[in-house]
């Protein structure tokens, strides 16, 4: 914001009921009119606003019928549990559909997720879900640890920990060897008050101390295999009291162990695991500077009257931008989206001393009186990525509803008037969840700062080549390992733009591949003078077929799109062929609302039409080839082919 004073938006408030009551005629209305996009705003924004079960059956049914009309990710979700689960359905699908996720749910049998597990034609595996979530509870899994922990000695209850870890570990093993699903296991909570009072925390193995020793050994299993993921249920339940989180009589009559008022805590703890699995995350995050960023208007106040300090409010805009900072450090990119004297922002960036965020950390700024919403067309265009992808953070409002308006398919993260819960709201947004970090992640914002340098050359050279030959390029393909297939899944999941078939794989997917003789699966990692980009591309060839080689995938990631580094990926893969026997290299072309970047790369590197339509292509290697670009220095490192091209 610039110069506006909080409560300036005007209007008289009403209450929650009365605005549900304009917002469920207003959805019915925009709905009448086919406008799915105001409908879909306006779904979320009610339920935003009244969370409830007779507003989660509205928002789904209306959801349901914007299907086609506005982009949901789609996920199937497989529930095995221990105790009823029902009543936090209807809940979980309105909250999934207002975050974008069209979200399949379904329930196992009562207690029985044991039997579900072991036997390989149950309906679990029936389902083919994206994710099981294992949903049990201590007192259920291990009653002795839960009721009993004061009638077992020292050794009993050690016995208890293990035999319950092996009883897991083989379960999620199961599931492992059974299914391609991600699976995400419930830890286990602890009581509110231990069996033996104040002595648990005095013994050297107490209740509390058994139930957090069995909770590292799942976090240890989770680590051991891939796509597991521990959800911190115990956490989940301190977080929002203990006391407060069970309902007793719930549970005594319906084995429903958790008070209505929690239920929907619940739903969203399950939607923060869920989201990324689905690939419903945000990429980069907009945020304004006045009284967001730091309290006050620079413009008005000045660099020695914005509040960034260590009392309030400062210190809960220090808090926010600690909270921006660990976003960057996960691999969110920053940009600085505010309608301002550009002179003046840049000099409170710079020079504050209370500033914890530096020019550095940004990878895009617009600070101008401009509107926002063009703004932040042209920060989402110049680092590469959707709307879909960006989140707006600002106090303002106004300003807020405008965006959701312009920008329906952005997020816009709803603020509390106090700053003091800024920081809150952004840590518990889900889509900034992610459920593994690589390399490239945490080096995201440098790889945005170096890719500034490059524009300023790329506009000082006289020609594109002559751009890219002052790039020094270096090009290293090699085949996927264990050190890089994190990476590989990570790419083929988040990579939209240029993605020939946008096939998604997780890791174990990949890991299958990798095993396969008929497969090889190739990354590319480009280093130019200004820096390493890192793992930024990613090849699949299928060489099962008697003399073609299929390309699965060839994908590359949008901050080194346009520099022929796709070429030389693609020269890798015709060599690969040509080595293996092929006489014939093709894939498909399967375009996507967001791949139009790659339409033409087949037809451009000689692929001819091949089949009954237009969408696969082929190239004859008994008399056409690729070759890497001559500003690319190619580094193949290969068992079987190693060396410097």
């Amino acid at each position: 914001m610039s110069g506006r004073k909080r409560g300036e938006a005007g209007g008289t408030a009403m209450s929650s009921q009365d605005s549900g009551v304009g917002l469920r005629e207003e959805v019915d209305d925009l709905l009448a009119k086919g406008d799915a996009a105001g409908a879909a705003a306006s779904l979320r924004r009610l339920w935003r606003e009244a969370p409830s079960t007779a507003t989660a059956a509205f928002v789904t049914t209306r959801f349901e019928q914007l299907r086609g009309s506005v982009s949901l990710g789609v996920c199937r979700l497989y529930v095995a549990r221990s105790f009823t689960v029902e009543p936090i359905v209807p809940l979980l699908r309105a909250e999934a559909f207002a975050e974008g996720v069209d979200l399949d749910v379904e329930l196992g049998a009562f207690n029985a997720y044991a039997q579900e597990i072991l036997d390989g034609n149950s309906r679990l595996y029936v389902f083919s879900p994206d994710v099981v979530l294992l949903a049990v509870q201590t007192r259920d899994l291990v009653p002795q640890l839960w009721s009993e922990f004061a009638d077992l000695d020292r050794a009993q209850a050690a016995a208890a920990v293990v035999e319950t870890r092996t009883f897991l570990g083989d379960l999620v093993t199961t599931l492992r060897e059974r299914t391609r699903a991600h699976v995400v296991v419930h830890n286990l909570e602890l009581p509110a008050l231990p069996l033996q009072g104040m002595l648990d925390a005095q013994q050297g193995f107490g209740q509390g101390s058994a139930i957090r020793r069995l909770n590292r050994a799942l976090e240890a299993l989770a680590r051991e295999l891939p796509n597991v993921t521990i959800l911190d249920y115990d956490a989940l339940v301190a977080r929002h009291g203990r006391d407060a989180w069970l309902d007793e009589r719930k549970w005594l009559t319906a084995r429903m162990p958790i008070a209505a008022p929690q239920l929907t805590h619940l739903a969203r703890e399950w939607l923060r695991v869920l989201y990324p699995i689905a690939g419903n995350v945000s990429k980069a995050i907009a945020v304004d500077l006045d009284n967001t960023l730091w309290g006050g208007v620079i413009g008005e106040d000045g660099l020695a009257g914005i509040r960034l300090d260590d009392e309030y409010p400062g210190a809960a805009y220090r808090a926010l931008q600690r909270a921006l900072l660990d976003l960057h450090r996960r691999g969110v990119m920053l940009a600085v989206c505010s309608k301002n004297n550009s002179a003046e922002a840049l000099e409170a960036i710079e020079r504050h001393p209370g500033m914890i965020l530096k020019p550095e950390h940004f990878s895009a700024i617009r600070i101008n009186w401009k509107d926002k919403a063009e703004n932040l067309i042209e920060i989402a265009a110049e680092l590469n990525i959707g709307l879909d992808a960006v989140a707006f953070l600002d106090d303002n409002p106004v300003e807020r509803e405008f965006i959701r308006r312009r920008l329906p398919e952005l997020r816009v993260i709803e603020l509390p008037d106090d700053p003091l819960h800024f920081a809150k709201v952004l840590r518990e947004t889900p889509s900034f969840e992610r459920l593994a970090l690589t390399e490239e992640d945490r080096a995201r914002g440098r790889y945005y700062a170096e890719q500034r340098q490059r524009r300023h050359l790329e506009q000082s050279a006289t020609s594109l080549e002559d751009f890219l030959r002052s790039l020094e390029m270096k090009v290293r393909i090699e085949r996927v390992h264990e050190r890089t297939v994190t990476r590989a899944a990570q790419l083929t999941q988040k990579t939209n733009q240029f993605n020939l078939t946008t096939r998604r794989y997780t890791e174990q997917e990949l890991r299958e591949l990798m095993a396969s003789p008929n497969h090889r699966l190739f990354t590319s990692q480009v280093i130019d003078r200004f820096g390493d980009n890192g793992v930024v591309g990613l090849a699949i060839l299928d060489l099962s077929g008697d003399d073609t080689c299929e390309i699965d995938t060839l994908l590359l990631s949008c901050r080194v799109i346009g520099r022929g580094v796709e070429t030389a990926l693609l020269a890798n893969a015709v060599e690969e062929a040509v080595n293996t026997g092929a006489t014939k290299i093709g894939g498909e072309f399967i375009p996507t609302k967001k791949n139009e970047p790659a339409r033409e790369f087949y037809p451009s590197h000689g692929f001819e039409p091949s089949g009954p339509d237009n969408g696969y292509w082929a190239l004859d290697l008994a008399t056409k080839s690729v070759s890497c670009p001559q500003w690319i220095e190619l580094e193949v490192v290969d068992e079987e082919r190693a060396g410097i091209r």
